[in-house]
């Protein structure tokens, strides 16, 4: 089964900010990002969004382009970090940070969703996705469905703003 997923463009937040469940818009650059995008998606069947505005608002230009309607799935949503939500990475307690490194799947001392819980969303939702599809999505749940797959370096992978992956 091939699905393309597709990283947000650039949220309106300030660099160096722990969001994931968080409900952001995105930046004033939104207009050119999506004309980049644009240029390099593959062709995709159908198209699935996280529910949260700065996928939803590319999946809705995206929809316009393509004709296709866009379905809103929980099972996308970035990562909830409980208390960490809105605080810079640099202000969050060296300890905290530190226990999350010994346990990384497992930590949820924030509040939030645990490593996990996330690999198992993002598990459920791939396999209710149909052959074809593109996903907008976080960077998050594209670590997720990279580590499901089996890819080495799952964890550690970057997908730039506006930038996609295909499995």
């Amino acid at each position: 089964m091939a699905v393309t997923l597709l990283r947000h463009t650039r949220p309106a937040v300030a660099d160096g900010v722990c969001y994931g469940r968080t409900d952001l818009d995105l930046a004033d650059s939104f207009d050119t990002e999506v004309a980049a995008v644009m240029d390099v998606l593959p062709p995709f069947s159908c198209l699935v969004s996280s529910p949260l505005t700065r996928c939803r608002r590319l999946a809705a230009r995206l929809s316009v382009r393509t004709k296709h309607e866009v379905s809103l799935a929980r099972d996308w949503q970035e990562m909830d970090f409980g208390m960490w939500e809105g605080v810079a990475w640099e202000a969050i307690p060296r300890p905290e940070i530190d226990a999350w490194a010994m346990d990384f799947l497992g930590y949820d001392g924030h509040g939030g969703e645990s490593v996990a819980a996330l690999r198992a969303r993002v598990e459920r939702g791939l396999s209710d996705l149909p052959d074809g599809a593109l996903v907008v999505t976080h960077a998050g749940c594209i670590k997720a469905a990279l580590d499901v797959a089996g890819r080495p370096g799952a964890w550690d992978h970057k997908t730039p703003f506006g930038g996609f992956v295909t499995l």
